[in-house]
């Protein structure tokens, strides 16, 4: 099975944000899970949501607001299924 990516924004916007404080979180958390052999954790240009927060993108679904005080929620809550659902279906 070829890796499923998870992209986050490493725009400029995002950069004053935090994000490099959410990537070493993200890939804890992808290691945390098992995650590393299916999933390819990705920088991104620009998502085009700076107004919105820090954002990741999972297939077509978009996470909004991500921050290093709720990274881990959001992920084990809202990408976290997606991702197992996209492993499920795949075999």
């Amino acid at each position: 099975m070829a890796k499923e990516n998870l992209f986050l924004c490493m725009g400029s916007a995002c950069h004053q944000m935090g994000v490099y404080d959410v990537l070493p979180q993200l890939q804890a958390l992808i290691l945390a899970h098992n995650l590393g052999d299916v999933i390819e954790l990705k920088g991104s240009f620009c998502l085009e949501t700076c107004s919105q927060g820090i954002v990741m993108k999972f297939q077509d679904h978009r996470f909004l607001g991500i921050s290093p005080q709720n990274v881990d929620s959001i992920f084990t809550e809202r990408i976290l299924p997606m991702i197992q659902a996209a492993l499920a279906h795949a075999q």
